[in-house]
């Protein structure tokens, strides 16, 4: 499914990948700066190198609502209006004031996939905290069922499904009308 309300106003704005874990965001998003010929920034990785220490790290000593906090003042630094292409974590955009930045000044897109290919998808590694000692299915079909209707603020939705990820990118460069 793809839904676009871009109008084609991305150039020269940032571009935000929002949606769930396992989605694709920054594997997407690599590859879709690429083809742009713009940076990318993974907003978890930057987090990380901000606080010194893993996003798992960070949930454990000082919990999410300290983490949401550093979320908010890196991915306000990095929307600095410059264009690149930024992945964010799966959280960030329910925050509001992060998300009314993403809106205000990038072109917000939404990786949408279900939680069924999500939870295949996130089981191959185990460094997300909100997965610890859960089963990733359950666990992802309660946050679609919470976040979904925030992600779908965002005015671009592509799916991202079990296909190679160039589909993917190939669906929001055609979105975006690159």
């Amino acid at each position: 499914m793809l839904q676009n309300r871009s109008n084609g106003e991305w150039q020269g704005k940032p571009i935000v990948l929002v949606g769930l874990m396992g989605a694709g965001k920054s594997t997407v998003g690599r590859r879709l700066a690429q083809r742009l010929g713009l940076p990318f920034v993974d907003a978890d990785v930057e987090i990380e190198a901000a606080a010194a220490m893993t996003i798992a790290e960070i949930f454990d000593r000082f919990g999410e609502p300290y983490f949401r906090d550093g979320e908010r003042r890196v991915i306000a630094r990095l929307i600095d209006g410059t264009p690149k292409v930024i992945a964010t974590g799966g959280g960030a955009f329910m925050q509001e004031e992060t998300r009314r930045l993403i809106l205000d000044q990038a072109i917000a897109i939404w990786l949408d996939a279900s939680p069924e290919v999500l939870a295949s998808r996130v089981q191959r590694r185990d460094t997300r905290p909100l997965l610890r000692n859960r089963d990733a299915g359950e666990v992802l079909r309660e946050l679609a069922a919470k976040r979904n209707p925030v992600y779908a603020m965002a005015p671009i939705r592509v799916s991202s499904h079990h296909a190679p990820h160039e589909a993917t990118v190939r669906a929001i460069l055609k979105a975006i009308g690159a």
